[in-house]
């Protein structure tokens, strides 16, 4: 249902930052108390700085001034339970002719009304300024805007709580659609005339009712040329340099929006407000409560390196609060929410939710010690032997290398007088399934056992009676494995046979 009379919204005093989007809101209902009558039409709703009182615009009012044809500007007192009743006119600004108020300046000393106070209807559409007097308000006077030139029955303003900025919406220079917004900016006491506020904000159809944010970096409107669900719906775009670069017009959604129309859309504190026809063919004002999620808290649990020098750590994030979706930013320069591979270190996070509460924490990892695994090692008349193997081998050769050298040193000790020599053997797997072997279990013990045999045969020619060989383990050990075999880094280090000798 397209709206013939001339409504706009106005500034508030809070600032919702919809840049962040909003966390939730409660269901729209229409306002209590006594603003929406049965028998008129309510809509613009513009409040005090306080939001003690709230302006509204009535339509179809028998007691209007000019009757039931008329709009008038009426106003309610916000009662303890936060609905608005002690309802009256407000005399001072209403005549004959189509009134409605399009803002009101921070401090409460003036308001900006449809200019409806030069004597003869539609002479000239424009915009005035009232200013406080005592208890009531003074002769509203002209607003002088360059180059405006209205045309036709619909219009509207908004002008900001500064008192500096204007936001019209009519049918102007370079239109695309009915009516689209323009922006007039005031230097001094000088208006500058109306700009045309970009394509992206502005449609083949119509885009009225504006609204500023306190901040003055998200617009509200409602557009019938974007698309939504139904009549005309209310958008919001967000500031992205000067007054006619815009980001794309987002739908406030199906739970604000309804299949009508629905338009004038402000806010003020936690609290939204606007217009709809949606329970009926007459406009009433409906709210909501913003919603603001609980305080935003962070936590993390780090798994240190399995071995030294490695890249197998991680940091799992806990959240608490705050509301989604967030962002991570880790001094490590990921974004994600957990982190994996990562090497000793301390790892610092910053999370930020949706509506910019931010909780930063750290996470140590540490490593274990350095291993010296020398390949013979000389503990007195004690000696050890380590082999890392490649994956599924499992034989060595006692001829060669360094298992060569150890062999050697144990048979010198013996020609040298040692009476006998025990050698212990250790072997391992890693947690890399092996088909070869059926079971890594198996692997380890295969191990085991080939360098038991090996280094009997090769002491039984002299020393065999000298020489124990003794299998003290053989095990499977290290990291679970994750889909990640040719990480040799992180499982060779359990794919071993060791010799100690007593």
């Amino acid at each position: 249902m397209r709206k013939h009379t001339i409504l706009s919204a106005l500034f508030v005093v809070a600032s919702l930052s919809v840049n962040a989007q909003w966390w939730d809101f409660t269901e729209p209902a229409a306002l209590p108390g006594e603003v929406n009558s049965p028998e008129a039409e309510e809509s613009m709703p513009v409040f005090s700085a306080d939001s003690s009182t709230l302006y509204f615009v009535r339509t179809g009012d028998p007691q209007n001034q000019g009757g039931e044809s008329d709009q008038d500007i009426w106003q309610s007192i916000r009662q303890d339970d936060g609905s608005y009743s002690e309802l009256k006119r407000v005399k001072s600004l209403n005549n004959k002719f189509n009134n409605g108020l399009v803002g009101v300046s921070s401090n409460g000393s003036t308001v900006y009304l449809l200019n409806a106070y030069e004597g003869k209807k539609d002479k000239e559409k424009g915009i005035a300024q009232s200013n406080k007097s005592g208890s009531g308000w003074g002769k509203p006077e002209a607003i002088e805007i360059p180059g405006l030139d209205i045309e036709g029955f619909h219009y509207g303003f908004h002008v900001s709580g500064s008192g500096d900025v204007i936001i019209i919406s009519y049918e102007g220079p370079g239109s695309l659609g009915e009516e689209d917004l323009y922006i007039s900016t005031k230097t001094g006491e000088t208006w500058s005339a109306p700009q045309h506020m970009g394509n992206t904000i502005n449609s083949a159809g119509y885009e009225i009712s504006p609204f500023l944010s306190s901040s003055q970096d998200t617009l509200f409107f409602s557009s019938n040329g974007m698309g939504g669900e139904g009549d005309a719906d209310i958008f919001y775009s967000v500031k992205e340099g000067s007054w006619t670069n815009w980001s794309v017009p987002k739908n406030l959604g199906n739970r604000i929006n309804s299949p009508k129309f629905d338009a004038y859309f402000s806010y003020t504190g936690n609290s939204a407000y606007w217009s709809s026809n949606r329970e009926g063919e007459r406009s009433d004002i409906y709210k909501i409560e913003i919603l603001t999620p609980p305080p935003l808290e962070i936590s993390c649990v780090g798994t240190n390196v399995s071995v030294y020098g490695g890249d197998d750590g991680s940091v799992d994030l806990l959240i608490n609060g705050g509301g989604g979706p967030y962002t991570f930013q880790w001094s490590n320069g990921d974004t994600s929410e957990d982190i994996y591979g990562l090497k000793v270190g301390d790892y610092t996070v910053t999370v930020t939710d949706v509506i910019g509460q931010t909780a930063t924490t750290m996470c140590s990892l540490d490593e274990p010690e350095k291993r010296i695994d020398p390949i013979v090692v000389q503990n007195y008349d004690n000696y050890e032997f380590k082999h890392t193997f490649k994956y599924n081998k499992n034989k060595l050769s006692v001829d060669k290398g360094d298992l060569r050298k150890f062999v050697r040193k144990v048979k010198k000790d013996l020609k040298d007088g040692r009476k006998s020599i025990t050698i212990n053997i250790y072997s391992s797997a890693s947690q890399v399934p092996t088909k070869t072997f059926g079971s890594n279990e198996n692997l380890a013990k295969v191990r085991a056992e080939n360098m038991k045999y090996d280094l009997i045969n090769d002491f039984k020619k002299k020393y065999a009676d000298k020489v124990n060989v003794v299998i003290v383990s053989s095990k499977v050990d290290g990291p679970a494995y994750s889909e990640d075999a040719g990480n040799k880094r992180k499982y060779e280090p359990y794919q071993f046979v060791e010799l100690k000798t007593e």
